[in-house]
């Protein structure tokens, strides 16, 4: 059996593998041909994004056998393991139940919905939605295999997929025969949708609890989805439908280009080059190590989108060396480098700055101009916080010689260099978003493998590996948050909402200052993936209502999303400092909280000076 698993995780790794290289391989020969030939390749289009739903799908399978899909889990910090295995076997079964649902609903999606089949280059793609039951229905069985139950209460994730297989039965009837369903098949799949109508608040109160027990987030967005959209007599199978549409989306294709890109610089030797350099550089200043601390987790957090991995991959080297100079504590230390995990979202080609673009169909490349000026303001209010402490510790300084940071900023120009190659290609419109992300990839893979070799030909596979498990995460979640978000849209939800809140509240500073109040409380309940999908969608019509700017709401979201990275209960970045500087959860609160009142006095000044998000897009 273990053989038979590790077999098949082979395959399913090389199958990512080879869809990821293509994701990236296919939009840069996309590029070349066009800007050199006039030409193109043919059906590329169609094979980039539906390489993208094999991706997502095969990395979710990936995710589910290695325990590494995003949760909120604040019980797997508890010293009780007899509390942490009851949660782990509710989320089991839960988890294993409602996958089994989505495996039903793909199903009939995939007969239904996608016929006849449409040809992409010479592939029907229903071929490749097929990946759709495959991959959730390998999930449900990983999900019950993972439960731990031992003996005969090993039946109970086999009655879960069970379970799940009964509460499908409407969608298993559409599947058998379509929209004519015969009438008993009618009346039973009826039944369904009242229950389902009476029970859905409670439901929607256990996934709550099961959220912070530590079930998958993209189960318990599913779930949401699945009891909302049939409580309300919509049929199930529209979560895989949307499912579908969200991983064949060509704006969410960056989304894993970026990703390993950053897992790139993270791997190899980057850090420490670029380190030296901003010490070389700053250390003659007070806070100089401060500023090359908070430069360097703006810049990997720009790339890789999700700023526990900045935190994971340099919290040790930043520590180590922030340690040596005894003068800064371990507290302010500790606390600089949570804080500064999320810093750079701001910056380009940050992932949430694209999703929000996506989501709310603004002009992504106004949406980076328009957050450059706030991260900068986010950026300087923190350095200015350690050169103040820097300045009353009487921390030494370093002198600057022109030599030694000549030598470290040439060491380190390639690294440097990224973010304004990119930057100057997409908005000079001569690259897409896509074409972008495969520049940027195929550039750190050149740079990091072949110029500098910090990363062997064998580790390649291991950089993979560990941005394959990002992907499944973040794909997974965004997948199931479209689905929770049509039904929020599809219900009127944001209009209702707008006049509501039009109604209750007059004045626009006043609303600025409740939506503030408000996205701070969310998050530090929901990572930032799922908040754009499902609470941006509410609140972006208010926009108009109010008379505000498009961009500067979209940056007034994202800065609380950053914010609440750091706040309890549940801000993530908390939770893996503490697990990265292995530090009970509640000290690491403490230490945070000076930083975090520097994060909320930059919101508040990116609130009511709008001009700092704007001024730049008027030049564009």
């Amino acid at each position: 059996m273990g053989k038979r698993n590790s077999l098949l995780l082979i395959i399913e790794r090389g199958i990512c593998y080879f869809s990821l290289i293509c994701l990236v391989l296919l939009p840069g020969t996309e590029s070349f041909l066009r800007v050199f030939f006039h030409s193109r390749v043919p059906a590329s289009p169609g094979l980039i994004i539906h390489l993208l739903l094999i991706l997502g799908l095969l990395s979710g399978m990936i995710a589910t056998a290695t325990g590494d899909h995003l949760s909120i889990g604040l019980l797997q910090y508890s010293g009780n393991e007899k509390t942490k295995r009851s949660f782990a076997v509710v989320s089991g079964l839960l988890s294993s139940f409602t996958v089994t649902i989505f495996a039903w609903c793909s199903v009939s999606f995939v007969k239904v919905y996608l016929s006849p089949p449409q040809i992409i280059g010479f592939i029907p793609d229903q071929v490749f939605a097929l990946v759709l039951p495959i991959g959730y229905a390998v999930m449900a069985f990983r999900f019950a295999r993972l439960t731990p139950l031992q003996g005969k209460a090993r039946i109970f994730p086999v009655l879960a997929i069970l379970l799940g297989t009964v509460c499908s039965l409407p969608v298993i009837f559409k599947f058998l025969w379509g929209f004519d369903t015969p009438d008993a098949a009618f009346r039973i799949s009826d039944g369904f949708f009242t229950l389902a109508w009476y029970l859905k608040i409670p439901i929607l109160i256990v996934l709550i609890l099961a959220a912070l027990g530590g079930t998958p987030l993209f189960v318990v967005i599913g779930a949401a989805a699945l009891i909302l959209i049939q409580g309300s007599g919509g049929e199930m199978d529209v979560v895989s439908n949307q499912v579908y549409t969200t991983l064949t989306q060509n704006s969410f294709v960056s989304i894993p280009l970026f990703t390993l890109t950053g897992f790139f610089l993270s791997e190899s030797k980057a850090g420490e080059r670029l380190l030296a350099t901003f010490k070389s550089l700053f250390g003659w200043f007070p806070g100089g190590i401060i500023i090359a601390a908070v430069c360097m987790c703006a810049f990997f957090t720009s790339f890789t989108g999700a700023s526990g991995v900045t935190i994971l991959a340099l919290g040790g080297i930043l520590y180590t060396v922030l340690s040596e100079n005894t003068a800064y504590s371990p507290k302010f230390s500790i606390g600089l480098l949570t804080a500064s995990g999320g810093i750079g979202i701001l910056f380009p080609p940050s992932l949430p700055l694209i999703l929000v673009g996506a989501t709310t169909r603004t002009n992504t490349i106004h949406l980076f101009l328009g957050g450059l000026l706030p991260g900068l303001v986010l950026v300087g209010g923190t350095i200015l916080f350690g050169i103040i402490i820097s300045v009353k510790t009487r921390v030494p300084r370093e002198p600057f010689r022109i030599k030694k940071a000549g030598a470290a900023l040439k060491t380190s120009l390639p690294e440097i260099l990224l973010p304004f190659l990119l930057i100057a290609g997409y908005f000079s419109g001569i690259f897409s978003l896509v074409e972008i992300g495969a520049a940027a990839v195929i550039y750190v893979f050149v740079v990091e493998v072949f110029i500098f070799r910090d990363i062997k030909f064998s580790e390649i596979g291991q950089v993979f590996a560990k941005a394959i498990s990002i992907i499944g995460g973040i794909l997974s979640i965004l997948a199931m948050a479209q689905a929770l978000s049509y039904y929020i849209v599809d219900t009127q939800g944001p209009e209702r909402f707008a006049r509501w809140i039009q109604g209750a509240v007059s004045s626009k500073y006043l609303f600025l200052l409740i939506l503030n109040l408000s996205l701070l409380v969310i998050g530090c309940l929901i990572d930032i993936f799922s908040a754009i999908l499902i609470i941006l969608p509410l609140i972006f019509p208010l926009g108009a209502v109010y008379g505000i700017d498009p961009v500067h709401l979209g940056i007034i979201f994202l800065i609380n999303m950053e914010a609440g990275f750091l706040t309890p209960p549940v801000g993530m970045n908390l939770f893996l400092a503490s697990y990265r500087f292995r530090k009970p959860y509640v000290e690491i609160s403490r230490y945070v909280i000076p930083f975090l009142l520097i994060q909320l006095g930059v919101i508040l000044i990116v609130t009511y000076v709008p001009i700092l998000s704007t001024y730049l897009t008027r030049l564009y």
